[in-house]
């Protein structure tokens, strides 16, 4: 695919060695690491926007099949297991 927009940002000098020093270390230029990490959070940011919109009985029907039981057995035992945090 073929860059043709840009994007210009002013930074202070410290932000500037910051990337300098973290793209350095994944072994890629500046522009590289900064549009990698930024498309990555854009994905994080309109991931976390969804949202469900459903009439009632539709809703109803969503919750009913939250609510319903485990069939699968390893699911089940992994639900039923104590998170490693909680340990």
């Amino acid at each position: 695919m073929s860059k043709t927009a840009t994007i210009n940002m002013r930074i202070n000098e410290s932000q500037r060695s910051l990337l300098n020093k973290a793209a350095e270390a994944l072994g890629v230029d500046r522009s590289t690491f900064i549009l990698s990490v930024a498309c990555k959070k854009a994905h994080e940011v309109l991931l976390d926007q969804r949202i469900f919109q459903l009439d009632d009985a539709k809703f109803k029907a969503f919750e009913s099949a939250l609510d319903a039981p485990v069939s699968n057995e390893k699911l089940s035992k992994l639900l039923g297991s104590q998170s490693p945090w909680e340990n």
